[in-house]
């Protein structure tokens, strides 16, 4: 096979230098396996024969022996080994759900919790919700009575410490994707050790796709001995199906990575043999942009009389779940798929019969900076952990190739594994659930990574200026505790509880709900300009939560129907959902006894009452064009203690905020909330 050539031109480590053609080993590699055809050999069977087929299976009685012995098993497999599926059912059928005993299973995504529930209750012959739930934010799908295996978001197990401390009714509990670190993965992680010094019974399985193994084993062990045998925890290594992957770099950097994916897919697509394609990009638009110019360069290569075609599919976090579902399609064997995705494809989902794997070499986080106190979604370099998971999804069904966008050299450099989310994130989420659980002293907690100081003190400060903690750093009585108990930001709880009091509640309820959901506005590619007149019909110089009450009150207007969201290129299961969390909220205005007001149209209570809450997030538009933070927390504590600042938020709080044009603006903390532009 010919190496892809052009100005996207790539090398393999261990070869002649760059500048040296590989065209005739590459030729050489198409020619014998130009008639593989990639399928799953396991379709065909039943359930009991696909579990026993995984590469977990050979090693049940081993992992039952270990947890059985060892307080804590960390499990290392790559993603679709079955470590997800299996072992909760192998836990169950050891008896470690028996006399009404629970097996818990974190996942970081809402989704995973959900689709991996939906498996395992398949495989078991079961109703779901019943021996085998979920519970995500918003949505409990288990029954108390009866469910033995139980899937759930890291942060919703973090919240169940809160009514049971030592999590009594669990016998194990299995942290998925722990390699993931996401900021409540790590709080779960950290309070787990705690809870196991009280309950010497509870087991504690970390699972994780990647080498880190040594981390969680060296936190969690409690022998302080030099003895082996006193050891509380151990690593088990479980070997996946993985053929190997041939590495391609780029001899010299590229200028644009995104053109140069839409190069490296055609090049593969016209000179290498059978398998798919999956193109690892930042973010959503990014890929959105690639799905589109890979279209258009696939119907004129189809003009040229090309006879295999393309199928292009995008696969992000943020997409319908039935455009998702497309990527895992089988396709007939004149047509190559290309799968065009964010990180979300990297760990967390596994696709059959991809063979090229491309990587752009970022990924996009989110970044915290404390002194601004604003948190934003930044495009970084991956981390050589991350490029290697990436690599691995091309040697899942044979041998595969990975085209890296970047130079041997820039690789080398990369760092060597991802900082965890704890030490990029607001942490006044974090600080309010630690006090919420009684530990008074967060900067002594036991993290796996500890947190910046900075970051730390910023968020004491934020929980302070919202009323949530006292001059002594402790929860304050009722509202620091009503505020705990928000599935929600301390902002955005602050503000739903203030609405009573500025006569909105009916229109916060909204909004708040309305900013839990992800893409509300829908733009397809080929409507772009119809999709975007429609929605600036919501629009109203207010700003963008006025715009999202405008969409969901004509939602609710329409009796929530469907084609009504179609015809207004509106997400209909988002405001499905953003419904139900709007119930789920008003229960606990109903249980802090906040008035049910309303507006009635007035816009003033509205945005005074959101600025009540995100006072933290004000700016001020410079003649330069562009918005600087006004919001010095410090100065605003010292203000408020010497009664210089009303109580509802400090700075310019009570003043409605002006249209765009003006001088000032304030935002809340939604990176989707924005119009379409």
């Amino acid at each position: 096979m010919a190496a892809p050539v052009g100005p996207v031109k790539f090398w393999r480590p261990g070869t002649e230098g760059p500048g040296v053609s590989i065209s005739e080993e590459r030729q050489s590699l198409a020619e014998n396996s130009a008639t593989t055809v990639v399928y799953n050999p396991y379709a065909a069977l039943s359930i009991e024969q696909q579990r026993q087929k995984l590469p977990v299976f050979k090693l049940r009685n081993h992992i039952l022996y270990l947890v059985e012995n060892y307080q804590t098993v960390v499990i290392v497999g790559e993603t679709g080994c079955g470590k997800s599926t299996q072992i909760p059912q192998y836990l169950a059928e050891a008896g470690w759900t028996a006399e009404g005993r629970v097996v818990g299973v974190t996942q970081p995504r809402r989704v995973a919790a959900v689709t991996v529930a939906g498996r395992v209750a398949e495989e078991r012959g079961a109703v779901l919700g019943h021996e085998v739930g979920y519970c995500i934010r918003f949505d409990d799908c288990t029954d108390p009575l009866a469910t033995r295996i139980k899937f759930l978001t890291d942060g919703m197990l973090v919240r169940e410490m809160m009514v049971d401390p030592l999590l009594t009714k669990y016998s194990a509990i299995m942290l998925d994707e722990a390699h993931e670190r996401t900021l409540y993965t790590d709080i779960a992680i950290g309070l787990l050790k705690k809870i196991q010094r009280k309950r010497g019974d509870l087991r504690l399985i970390v699972a994780s796709a990647t080498l880190d193994a040594e981390k969680f084993r060296d936190f969690f062990n409690q022998n302080e001995t030099n003895d082996p045998t006193r050891d509380t925890c151990v690593i088990l290594t479980v070997e996946g199906r993985t053929f190997p992957v041939d590495i391609f770099y780029l001899q010299s950097p590229v200028p644009d990575y995104i053109k140069s994916t839409v190069e490296t897919v055609m090049k593969i697509h016209q000179t290498e043999g059978d398998g798919d394609i999956l193109a690892f990009l930042t973010g959503q638009e990014e890929v959105e942009t690639v799905v589109s110019m890979l279209i258009e360069q696939a119907r004129a290569l189809g003009r040229t009389g090309m006879k295999r075609h393309l199928r292009v599919l995008p696969m992000y976090a943020g997409l319908p779940s039935f455009e998702q579902m497309k990527v895992f399609e089988r396709v007939s064997r004149s047509v190559r798929k290309v799968i065009v995705a964010t990180n979300v494809a990297e760990t967390s989902i596994t696709i059959s019969g991809i063979v090229y794997v491309i990587d752009c070499g970022f990924v996009k986080l989110r970044a915290y900076n404390p002194r601004t106190a604003i948190e934003c979604l930044v495009v970084v370099p991956v981390s050589q952990a991350s490029a290697n998971q990436r690599a691995g999804r091309g040697g899942r069904s044979r041998s595969g190739k990975c085209y890296r966008l970047y130079t041997e050299e820039a690789f080398d450099k990369l760092p060597q594994s991802t900082v965890p989310e704890m030490q990029r994130s607001n942490l006044a989420p974090v600080i309010l659930q630690l006090k919420a659980l009684g530990i008074d002293n967060v900067l002594r907690f036991h993290f796996m990574s500890p947190p910046p100081a900075q970051s730390m003190v910023q968020a004491l400060e934020l929980l302070y200026a919202l009323g949530g903690l006292d001059k002594d750093c402790r929860l304050t009585e009722p509202l620091g505790m009503r505020i705990a108990e928000f599935p929600l930001n301390p902002m955005f709880a602050k503000m739903l509880l203030e609405s009573g009091n500025f006569g909105c509640s009916q229109e916060i309820l909204s909004i708040a709900a309305m900013m839990q959901i992800q893409n509300i506005f829908v733009v397809p590619s080929n409507q772009k300009s119809q999709a975007i007149r429609v929605h600036r019909k919501f629009a109203v110089e207010e700003g963008d939560h006025l715009t999202m009450l405008n969409v969901y009150e004509a939602f609710i207007k329409h009796n929530k129907n469907s084609q009504w969201c179609q015809e207004h290129f509106l997400n209909y299961k988002g405001l499905v959902r953003a419904a139900t969390v709007r119930e789920q909220l008003k229960k606990l205005l109903v249980k802090f006894q906040v008035p049910k007001k309303s507006s009635e149209g007035d816009p003033d209570p509205v945005l005074r009452c959101i600025v009540s809450g995100f006072f933290a997030n004000a700016a001020r538009f410079h003649s330069t064009g562009a918005y600087r933070d006004l919001w010095d927390l410090v100065a605003i504590v010292a203000l408020w203690m010497l009664g210089s600042v009303s109580s509802c938020a400090g700075c310019a709080a009570c003043h409605r905020p002006k249209p765009v044009s003006s001088s000032s603006t304030f935002w809340a903390e939604n990176p989707w909330s924005s119009m379409p532009s």
